[in-house]
């Protein structure tokens, strides 16, 4: 039999909570703040945005939003609804895809706003730091990614990521 833990949360969900909501009326603003991120932390791409300020952006129509998980995490996991997957890596081996900015392309131009998200925002980082490389303009990673960082007792989800924010998101 699997034994489970419960978790009290409120603590964590307490320190997740943001200071302000993101203004959704004001994607300059959310973009100027990811701008900062990224001259702060000296980011080779152009920031680097919250989830809930990622979903403003998207739904606004301010930005689009890209997937670069492989297509199983994509499929099993689950995703953001209507987003497309660009995978940065792909099989069980993690092969850099070789396509990438060429599929890339064909998602976004090179001058759009360009949101990419993977598992925890590691991935993404890498890949929006090549898009950049490759001419892209204006990429942001997502922090947190979908799943959040992975917990000392090895679970993602329960600290951070786009499901624990409660956004939008489906499963095939």
């Amino acid at each position: 039999m699997l034994a489970t833990a419960q978790l009290d949360l409120a603590p964590v969900a307490a320190e997740c909570v943001p200071a302000a909501a993101p203004d959704v009326g004001d994607p300059a603003g959310i973009l100027a703040a990811a701008g900062a991120r990224a001259a702060s932390e000296d980011l080779p791409y152009a920031g680097a945005i919250p989830p809930h300020d990622a979903w403003a952006l998207a739904e606004a129509g301010a930005a689009i939003l890209i997937d670069v998980r492989t297509s199983e995490e994509y499929r099993y996991v689950g995703h953001v609804p209507g987003t497309p997957l660009v995978q940065w890596q792909f099989g069980a081996a993690l092969t850099k895809n070789p396509r990438f900015l060429r599929e890339l392309a064909s998602k976004a131009g090179k001058d759009d706003v360009i949101l990419l998200i993977c598992r925890s925002g590691k991935r993404s980082a890498a890949a929006a730091a090549a898009a950049t490389r490759a001419g892209f303009r204006r990429v942001y990673n997502v922090l947190e990614g979908f799943e959040g960082e992975i917990t000392p007792e090895g679970q993602r989800g329960v600290s951070g990521g786009w499901r624990y924010h409660g956004l939008p998101w489906v499963q095939d």
